[in-house]
């Protein structure tokens, strides 16, 4: 059977799942959660996911046919607080249980249940591995101390993905163990971090004597890296994905573009002109990769070109807010609340601050998901064959690495 074939019967497969869905679910009738549970039971919440997780064991891009009947039917777009069951889902699909897959994944998907993302430590940013949260097992428990930074919504979490050190006498990678933790369990304390923006979008966690299950843990003991890897590329995918836009809007770019037409005409000078149509070139050449990406993958997690994605992503948001602020002159340094804040869903789109919070937000954008200088090596090493940064420690146990 040709490829063509077999794409073609899988669309065929979703479109009957999905009329016979809609002949018993009408979303503009029906409590949104319990719509989203209704999906979910019909294989319609990630159809790439095994039958009896939410899917249909098919290719991942059917998943934006989906997105597309429902959205038409009426459907609601899915909350951009419940942005993480884009890199738990996978995780928890991939590594957990039976029992973990169907403790978690349905209520992470009707947005029942948030989560958020707990790796990043004050002294394991760039280098992940080098984490040092400490879960020590305690018969059918894990007491969990430590403290992870740059926690985005973990204020509204009601699940955290953890990464600790379990085993310090092994290599870094190695030795790692990935939990599910409550996060409204004793012991979890979340503090807000104000951001250049004015909000605190982001967090510090501090876990003292917190106790987790091991009937939350996520893949196997000592195998925490492997499974911090699939939420890893997940991450940079879904990252990189959403802001290149589709046919009908084309992410940052629209805000860039509806400034310049509002300049009066003596105004729209050649140089700016030209600078504009790089960028949309740029935002251009970015929306198609992702397109082509999304139709070539495969069922399974992103490899490391998601990292391209990621990568050019950052940069460019940065390029095209700067330029829009430019182009608003004076204008663009005030009209701004830098109130303090703590929102109650993501703000990267700059849609109540508008391009001045979105050229301030964007700052974020290299950072977070792995740093620029981190995407270009995963590139460098894992796409382009090029030999990897010396190691010294990579073989030495962590609890001997020097540290500052």
């Amino acid at each position: 059977m040709s490829t063509a074939t077999i794409a073609d019967s899988a669309r065929a497969t979703v479109e009957t799942a999905l009329d016979t869905f809609l002949a018993t679910n009408d979303p503009t009738k029906m409590d949104n959660i319990a719509f989203r549970g209704a999906r979910f039971d019909a294989g319609l919440a990630w159809v790439h996911f095994p039958v009896g997780h939410g899917g249909l064991g098919l290719r991942p891009e059917l998943n934006r046919l989906v997105e597309e009947r429902l959205r038409k039917a009426g459907a609601e777009a899915q909350d951009p607080s419940t942005f993480f069951m884009a890199l738990a889902g996978p995780t928890i699909v991939t590594h957990g249980s039976e029992d973990v897959k169907k403790r978690f994944l349905r209520p992470m998907f009707t947005g029942e249940e948030k989560w958020c993302q707990l790796f990043s430590e004050p002294g394991a940013g760039s280098d992940f591995a080098g984490l040092g949260t400490r879960a020590v097992r305690d018969g059918d428990e894990w007491i969990v101390n430590g403290q992870k930074v740059w926690n985005t919504l973990a204020h509204l979490g009601d699940w955290g993905m953890l990464v600790t050190r379990t085993d310090p006498d092994q290599p870094k990678h190695k030795g790692m163990t990935y939990f599910a933790i409550d996060m409204h369990s004793a012991g979890v304390e979340v503090r807000p971090l104000r951001q250049i923006t004015g909000e605190a979008e982001f967090n510090e966690v501090y876990m003292t004597d917190a106790r987790v299950p091991d009937s939350q843990r996520i893949g196997e003991i000592g195998e925490g890296w492997r499974v911090a890897l699939t939420t890893l590329m997940n991450e940079r995918t879904a990252i990189g994905g959403g802001g290149g836009g589709n046919a009908k809007r084309r992410g940052p770019i629209d805000e860039t573009v509806r400034i310049w037409k509002e300049r009066p005409a003596d105004q729209r000078d050649r140089a700016h002109l030209d600078q504009l149509m790089r960028l949309w070139c740029k935002s251009e050449v970015l929306r198609l990769t992702n397109m082509r990406a999304a139709q070539a993958a495969k069922a399974g997690n992103p490899g490391p070109e998601g990292s391209i994605a990621k990568l050019m992503l950052a940069e460019f948001n940065k390029k095209v807010t700067e330029f829009s602020v430019e182009l608003m002159g004076a204008n663009g340094m005030i009209d701004y609340d830098y109130t303090f804040r703590r929102p109650d869903n993501l703000s990267v789109d700059g849609a109540e601050g508008g391009v001045r919070h979105s050229f301030l937000r964007s700052r974020a954008n290299s950072i977070e998901g792995g740093t620029s200088e981190i995407m270009r090596n995963i590139l460098g090493e894992q796409v382009l064959g090029l030999p990897g940064e010396p190691r010294v420690d990579k073989d030495l146990p962590w609890i001997k690495v020097p540290r500052n």
